[in-house]
């Protein structure tokens, strides 16, 4: 059951027409800062209400987030202007222990919010600190795991559930806090695409069968899409710009989130672009199975199109721009304490590669690049990097001995900057210095260039990455997408011939996931090798010339990309799902000239950016 089917004579007792949440004119300004972000916010949420809260990076969704529960401004300092309230508390005024009675939060990484042995324990935690009586915490428990369907797993620890199944876990523990408002913050956003789906799955049957209003931050659309009820939209300057319904907001006014850089559901986008070129599509489809009916409703739309668009065969993956090596991997066999991560893995990368790595929660990708980067240490000879003299053009500084092939695991800190780039999960595992500015010119400093041209590059990189108006503030202070966009940053600095980043396009609005990708693209075309780790699978096809496919520690599959998808049997295997445009065109026979393909800027209408 979806969002948009649900009844009111399911929701229970709760009168729906009193806010749950009440915010008038709210503007956030961080310590340390001089500019509100958000900066002018005011809406309502109704109990039983699932509200997507959509915004460019930077725009203060998070941040508008963490003052619902109290932790802006009692916990991280923030001037807050406006009024907010919260099951008609105000949440500038009460402590965040009395509304975490009120509000349940999610955060994107379910760890950061698990601390306990067991999931029984994980979940009993928050009703046992509001010193509830014990049959009365346990009631609580019980009643929060069985909505999630883990109450038959209690008895474990929580490191042996799978992402999904942790963030299942986390809703439980809100849940069992009596919270009538449960906020998401990117739930799904390290999740793969079962995890994806469980998560939802929990979520609509939990909304279903109570009064829960939920607050959603999400960029997948795709997988969200059915689950909304009411979709509200920040624009750059954090001021609320629409409020509507989902066809309201993201069906009448895709042009224009589009031009403001917002993610759209896939479809959406591929539906823009095919306008241009004479497709009608009314109304514009939100996910595959709409876009691939509207399809099939209008064959005759196809005769006008044909001669606009490139033949499917025509459009093949960059070839990699040399056939020798950059990354060799052989017999690597890793373990993390008793728990071995990797087995026995062997793979070839070659100079000039675009390739992802992609596989289920747990599948070994993050373990398997960073064991490439020389972050955690391999056995000796089972890592080996290839570089040459020069990336892109550009002389390189070092010795003869600083070239050539080397084992990871005999190379030092120093050495491998200068031969790998790499840029984590998590952008704040990575910053050093105080500000923006130093910490991209800390890279620039230790190649020992005049201080004026590491000013000038500092500058130019922040400018391309849209944190010039950042320079002096601390990275910390960053949105999450903003601090993912520092981190690349810091990583391209240095100049090495292979770049290797994990989820890059995490926490990105869709503008600055475009530029993102476009500059990893320019570099891959001046010679440089891209590793990328993502379970974004429409990202792959777009991108990767390249696929490694892990599943538990082992590499299963490695070939062409468009060869990966077009073998749904492994793709199943994997634990993935087909990228959205796929799941549409695939096998149209009503339009043979759509149906192989499978990445956006090779459809009909050209660029709608």
């Amino acid at each position: 059951m979806t969002a948009l089917e649900r009844d009111a004579s399911t929701a229970g007792p709760a009168d729906l027409t009193v806010p749950l949440v009440r915010l008038r004119e709210v503007a956030i300004t961080h310590e340390g800062e001089t500019v509100a972000s958000p900066a002018l916010v005011s809406l309502e949420i109704a109990p039983g209400e699932v509200v997507l809260l959509l915004g460019p990076s930077g725009s203060g969704k998070s941040t508008l987030t963490l003052t619902l529960n109290g932790l802006i401004p009692h916990a991280i300092p923030a001037g807050v202007t406006g009024s907010l309230s919260v099951d008609a508390l105000n949440t500038l005024e009460t402590s965040v222990a009395e509304l975490s009675t009120r509000v349940g939060m999610v955060f994107q990484d379910p760890d950061a919010q698990l601390v306990t042995g067991t999931l029984l324990d994980e979940v009993a935690f928050g009703p046992e600190n509001l010193r509830m009586p014990t049959a009365a915490v346990l009631s609580r428990a019980e009643a929060a795991l069985r909505q999630v369907g883990l109450w038959e797993r209690r008895r474990e620890n929580p490191d042996r559930l799978s992402g999904g199944g942790r963030q299942r876990l986390a809703i439980a523990c809100a849940l069992a806090m009596g919270a009538p408002l449960l906020v998401l913050d990117e739930p799904t956003a390290n999740l793969d695409p079962q995890g994806i789906e469980e998560v939802y799955q929990a979520l609509a049957e939990l909304v279903s069968a109570s009064n829960h209003a939920i607050l959603l931050v999400e960029h997948n659309l795709d997988a969200a899409i059915g689950f909304v009820d009411r979709v509200v939209v920040l624009d750059h300057a954090g001021v609320v710009a629409y409020d509507g319904s989902v066809d309201e907001v993201l069906r009448d006014r895709a042009t224009e989130l589009h031009a403001m850089g917002v993610w759209l559901p896939v479809s959406t986008i591929a539906a823009l672009r095919m306008r241009r070129a004479g497709y009608v599509f009314d109304p514009l489809p939100l996910t595959p199975a709409e876009l691939r009916a509207a399809l099939e409703s209008a064959p005759e739309q196809v005769a006008a199109v044909k001669d606009e668009m490139p033949h499917p065969l025509a459009v093949t993956q960059r070839a990699a721009s040399t056939p020798h090596t950059a990354i060799e991997v052989r017999n690597l066999t890793l373990r993390r304490g008793r728990a071995t991560v990797l087995h026995d893995v062997n793979l070839e990368i070659r100079k000039g590669e675009f390739v992802a790595i992609v596989g289920a929660n747990g599948a070994g990708k993050t373990s398997l690049i960073q064991a490439i980067a020389g972050v955690i240490a391999p056995p000796r000879d089972t890592v080996h990097l290839n570089s040459d003299a020069h990336v892109g053009g550009t002389a390189r500084v070092g010795s003869a001995a600083d070239r050539g092939r080397v084992d990871v695991a005999r190379t030092d800190a120093h050495t491998m900057s200068t031969r790998i780039g790499f840029v984590f999960q998590n952008p704040e595992h990575q910053f050093i210095a105080h500000t923006v500015f130093d910490e991209v010119a800390h890279g620039l400093r230790r190649q020992r260039l005049p201080e004026d041209e590491v000013e000038a590059r500092t500058f130019a990189l922040l400018e391309r990455f849209g944190l010039a108006d950042k320079a002096h503030s601390h990275p910390f202070l960053l949105s999450g997408g903003q601090k993912r966009r520092l981190s690349v940053g810091t990583a391209l600095v240095a100049g090495a011939p292979i770049l290797v980043l994990d989820e890059p396009t995490f926490g990105q609005d869709r503008a600055r996931a475009d530029e993102l990708l476009s500059l990893l693209g320019e570099l891959n075309d001046h010679g440089t090798t891209i590793v990328v780790v993502t379970h974004d699978m429409q990202l792959v096809t777009e991108y990767a010339d390249r696929t490694i496919v892990l599943a538990d520690g082992r590499v299963i599959a490695a070939g062409p990309t468009p060869d990966i998808f077009g073998d749904h049997t492994l793709i199943e295997r994997a634990g993935l799902r087909l990228p959205p445009l796929r799941q549409a065109l695939a096998n149209l026979p009503s339009h043979p000239d759509l149906t192989d393909i499978a990445r956006l800027r090779d459809l009909p209408g050209g660029s709608i950016s």
